[in-house]
């Protein structure tokens, strides 16, 4: 009795443990996309690029360091010793201070952080646009692997058929060619499933790819294909995508930073001065002086630097209203290929699929009874494969749209 009581503790320690193991290798298409977004080499380095904008604002933060001289040397005697003395050691200290124009250094700053707003904006792009990618291609995988599962059933049906036949062949109930013919299709049948294995395995080595391997060699997704799509409605879209969008979002950052440019630059044609003071000593006499150098912008007042900072605020400007209608165009037109998606699921699953199963039904039961022939049987298997696989294309569409439509609005999980 103890020996099976051991034996049952074995047993369900060891299907715990199997089901543990099971379970840590099941992701959401979620946990897929944080892990992703935390391990990518893209995302990685935008977040750099975030981390260079920030060290410049600190750069542009920060007062100009002040220049000291020491000069020093012996003076040499050019009359004779009986007027001049001894000859002596002289040393001289000056020290030069630059004093920022207060404008220039306010624009200098501002646009160093709409730097940091714009690289910031560029990280969210890429996250989004990398969350997209990991969503389509999870989805892809679940389309695959529904792909393949639908032509390892029809390779299954066909060579029950077959076997059928070769049964009626050798009992003289059917002609050599129907034998023939029904070998080909389970040819036909075998290679659109390896096709359909081959393709689900190349979805995979895509998630794979697009997490820098952290994904596990078994890992599974917990999502199904048919899943729900939950939006908002058109008008709230088009409000959250135009705050949200980063790519709307970037050229803001850029275009106030164009703006700050063409302060900068005027700023720099004013005055610009330094504060003077020196130390003279020599065996007899200690000297102190102060003043002030300015430079005077009296010839060259920058006008080249002022004008291309215009232009470059003016080509920001254009191409931030283009994209702002183009992104709306975006958006309508993933807005529609989701209608469409939603329309076609609709239809193959309010009865076209039922009726073509129902239809494959009669046709093998008619089969099996010898009231009809195998090309029956193959017609209404063939019309059952392509609606079965039309559903699933639409399945898939519908999430390419609403992944599409997240990307806009720069809806994904956060790290």
């Amino acid at each position: 009795m103890q020996k099976i009581y051991i034996l049952l503790c074995l047993f369900f320690s060891f299907n715990s443990f199997a089901l543990a193991k099971e379970s840590a290798t099941k992701y959401s298409i979620k946990e897929i996309q944080r892990l992703g977004l935390e391990v990518n080499g893209l995302v990685l380095a935008a977040r750099s690029q975030v981390n260079i904008a920030e060290a410049g604002v600190v750069s542009a933060s920060a007062y100009p360091n002040p220049e000291v001289t020491v000069m020093a040397g012996p003076d040499t005697r050019r009359l004779p010793f009986e007027l001049t003395g001894p000859a002596t050691m002289q040393r001289t200290v000056t020290v030069s201070q630059p004093i920022e124009n207060p404008f220039f250094r306010q624009a200098r700053i501002g646009s160093a952080e709409a730097n940091v707003e714009a690289n910031r904006a560029s990280l969210d792009q890429v996250r989004a646009d990398l969350a997209a990618q990991l969503r389509i291609r999870a989805y892809e995988l679940l389309l695959r692997r529904e792909q393949a599962a639908v032509e390892t059933a029809i390779f299954d049906v066909m060579q029950e058929i077959q076997r059928r036949i070769k049964l009626s062949v050798e009992v003289g109930e059917s002609a050599r060619f129907e034998l023939i013919r029904a070998d080909t299709e389970v040819m036909t049948a075998a290679s659109r499933k390896e096709a359909a294995l081959l393709s689900a395995e190349r979805a995979r080595v895509a998630l794979f790819q697009l997490t820098a391997g952290a994904l596990p060699p078994d890992f599974a997704i917990q999502n199904s294909l048919n899943e729900p799509v939950e939006l908002p409605v058109l008008e709230e879209l088009y409000q959250q995508v135009l705050a949200a969008n980063p790519e709307i979002l970037r050229l803001e950052a850029e275009q106030n930073r164009a703006q700050l440019r063409i302060e900068q630059e005027r700023a720099s044609v004013l005055p610009s001065m330094n504060i003077l003071y020196s130390n003279f000593q020599d065996r007899q006499f200690t000297s102190n002086t102060a003043g002030l150098s300015v430079r005077v912008p009296l010839f060259y007042r920058r006008r080249g630097e002022i004008d291309g900072a215009i232009f470059d605020s003016a080509r920001v400007r254009e191409t931030l209203e283009y994209r702002r209608y183009e992104i709306n165009r975006l958006l309508e037109s993933a807005w529609q290929a989701m209608q469409i998606a939603k329309r076609r699921v609709e239809m193959y699953e309010g009865g076209i699929i039922q009726e073509a199963e129902n239809a494959l039904r009669v046709a093998e039961a008619a089969f099996r009874l010898g009231e009809r022939g195998f090309i029956e049987v193959l017609d209404t298997q063939r019309i059952l494969r392509t609606a079965r696989s039309e559903l699933l294309q639409a399945y898939f569409e519908l999430q390419s749209a609403a992944a599409e439509i997240d990307r806009l609005r720069a809806h994904y999980p956060k790290e």
